[in-house]
């Protein structure tokens, strides 16, 4: 399959089960709500070595959050209910009830409920209040610009991890470009995020080590300073490869989000030194869920 002249492998990538849940963080204004969302969202680009993988899934306009303000809304993934929980706990406790004018509701109606701000309450010492409005437990908490005010429980679903695509170019900045452009377009597809730094990720691995300690390791196939020394997945002209990775809340999101971000890369075409699109594919072992580019692109 060649697309604008960029060759779109016969490969998969694979991805595998995760748990998530969305929180919506409000505030004064929606540069608040953007900072206190960064935080909770930090240190979260892969559950390798940050515990969860966690990012903004798209700002909310005032009519849709619960209290009225501007709102983000943040999606959390780990590897299992109890990782979640902890993560979501931490990271609410230090990042949004920290943060000035902030307030935290629940973004996920139907699943498994979880706390949310159901713990937090103690930091009130005693002091806090408890209110149920409309089936739903909310915590006013006492802090010194005001109160806190924390929704008790969100609900956890069952979701996707790892659904990605590689991008090789002919140089890094041509790379770069194309996965940017990719970006923007994914940022518009509901329910999923890009977990990494501006949602690319150039380091890209392989499951296994040379070290026994180490899980996974660099994707030296696709390293363009490896040609003449491994087995290189790469042709002379390839001198730059970077990887979009996407987590989703059902494998149908994940499908659209690839599709919309390959896309954009062809868009750009082989004009723009982009000369093919792979995935990370490690022939089934990794996880069930399998992305066939060449499908999601027919």
């Amino acid at each position: 399959m060649i697309i604008n002249g960029v060759s779109i492998d016969k490969t998969f990538a694979e991805a595998f089960p995760m748990k998530a849940t969305r929180a919506i963080i409000t505030a004064q204004n929606e540069k608040w709500a953007m900072i206190s969302a960064q935080a909770m969202t930090g240190f979260a680009t892969s559950v390798i070595a940050c515990g969860c993988e966690a990012g903004i899934e798209r700002v909310l306009d005032p009519s849709e959050t619960p209290d009225g303000r501007p709102g983000v809304a943040i999606l959390i993934f780990a590897m299992g209910g109890k990782a979640l929980a902890k993560q979501l706990e931490t990271r609410a406790g230090q990042c949004v009830l920290t943060s000035p004018t902030s307030a935290l509701f629940a973004g996920i109606e139907a699943g498994k409920p979880i706390p949310l701000g159901k713990n937090l309450r103690y930091f009130g010492d005693g002091f806090q209040i408890s209110k149920k409005i409309n089936g739903k437990r909310y915590w006013r908490v006492p802090v010194m610009d005001g109160e806190f005010l924390t929704e008790a429980t969100t609900a956890q679903v069952d979701a996707v991890g790892g659904g990605n695509f590689l991008v090789l170019a002919e140089s890094q900045p041509q790379a770069l470009a194309a996965c940017e452009a990719a970006i923007e377009e994914m940022r518009k597809i509901p329910n999923v995020i890009m977990p990494f730094p501006g949602g690319i990720v150039r380091s890209g691995s392989k499951v296994g080590s040379k070290y026994p300690a180490l899980g996974a390791s660099t994707n030296d196939a696709f390293c363009p300073t490896l040609k003449g020394v491994t087995n290189s997945e790469l042709s002379p002209e390839i001198e730059s490869v970077m990887e979009i990775v996407i987590d989703g809340l059902s494998q149908e999101d994940i499908d659209k989000a690839i599709r919309v971000g390959m896309q954009a890369v062809c868009d750009l075409g082989s004009e723009n030194g982009i000369k093919r699109i792979s995935a990370g594919n490690y022939g089934g072992k990794l996880g069930p869920f399998h992305f066939h580019l060449q499908e999601i692109m027919a």
